[in-house]
């Protein structure tokens, strides 16, 4: 018996499963960080199957104890947290209409004052999550990912999972000169996703000058384009070389290991975030679970340094 994240002793194989076994809680005014699932993959092009990955994240966060072992955080005792559940999602075989179940749940969490801090779901999700914590003005991010997901459209679509942050940046929602886009990688088909992202400001490090310039570095850097703003971190499982998460809908070798992962995200202490989510964790590429134990590790990595912000 050890305690887990609502200070309930149990064994970490009973009870109900909920995010690092975080209370469930129905109503938002309740919590400072409102951990949330977005089981919603209708934007992926190619492997789908991240629709399962908060139900999977949940179960493998049950491995996840309360004190970090290098920063001695304890984001339960910092903050209240919460799992307030998945976002209902009646419209699932629409891109758009499930958009707007995302913003409207969204809504909800971010009037009452509470930071969301989503499982994906593909990377589509958040744009519109963007919609809803951006919506009285434009907010810098930190992305971890292979892509930089800046595409116009993808197979007639505006609105899949590689071309979130070209509309955010159109909608007013993304400030591309506050965003950094770490890890990319991976030959590509056309060159109009790369070329809008540095067109439009947004530093693009891809994962061969990641290692040139050292982990230390690219934080120093990232922590310079975010500035003192408020900033959203948005971690694609991706990024990861497939050796460390081979579940995910587009794996790139050649990427980050877990650890590089862990640092980066830890190393990002002391900006102003606002939320974070974790996605294109797709259970069904990967039956040993391994990449929902990163994806939930990855999670909790960021509740660390946002319940921390959440308290600055």
């Amino acid at each position: 018996m050890e305690e887990v994240g609502n200070g309930k002793s149990l064994s970490r194989f009973s009870g109900t499963a909920s995010f690092m076994g975080t209370p469930l809680v129905e109503d938002p005014d309740e919590l400072d960080i409102a951990l949330i699932g977005v089981p919603f993959d209708g934007g992926a092009e190619n492997r789908p199957g991240q629709r399962h990955a908060p139900r999977e994240i949940r179960n493998m966060s049950s491995m996840l104890r309360a004190v970090h072992h290098v920063t001695r955080i304890n984001p339960y005792e910092l903050c209240r947290v919460g799992d307030m559940g998945d976002v209902p999602l009646p419209h699932a075989f629409d891109i758009e209409s499930s958009h707007s179940d995302i913003t409207e749940f969204m809504n909800q969490i971010h009037a009452a004052g509470a930071v969301p801090l989503s499982a994906g779901g593909d990377h589509s999700i958040t744009l519109p999550i963007f919609r809803a914590i951006a919506a009285d003005r434009p907010i810098g991010m930190v992305l971890v990912d292979a892509h930089t997901d800046t595409l116009d459209e993808e197979l007639g679509s505006r609105f899949s999972h590689g071309t979130p942050f070209r509309r955010a940046v159109e909608e007013g929602l993304l400030d591309p000169q506050r965003t950094v886009q770490i890890g990319v990688r991976g030959a590509q088909n056309t060159e109009e996703g790369l070329t809008f992202a540095l067109e439009s400001g947004m530093r693009v490090i891809h994962m061969e000058e990641f290692t040139e310039l050292g982990l230390e570095a690219v934080i120093a850097e990232s922590k310079s384009i975010v500035a003192d703003g408020p900033t959203y971190i948005s971690f694609d499982i991706d990024c990861l070389d497939p050796a460390f998460a081979p579940g995910t809908g587009t794996p790139e070798v050649g990427g980050m290991t877990t650890i590089e992962a862990q640092a980066l995200v830890r190393g990002l202490r002391g900006i102003d975030l606002i939320g974070g989510d974790v996605v294109e964790v797709a259970p069904p590429f990967d039956p040993t679970g391994n990449t929902a134990l990163v994806g939930a590790t990855m999670m909790y990595e960021i509740l660390c340094i946002l319940a921390e912000s959440v308290v600055t």
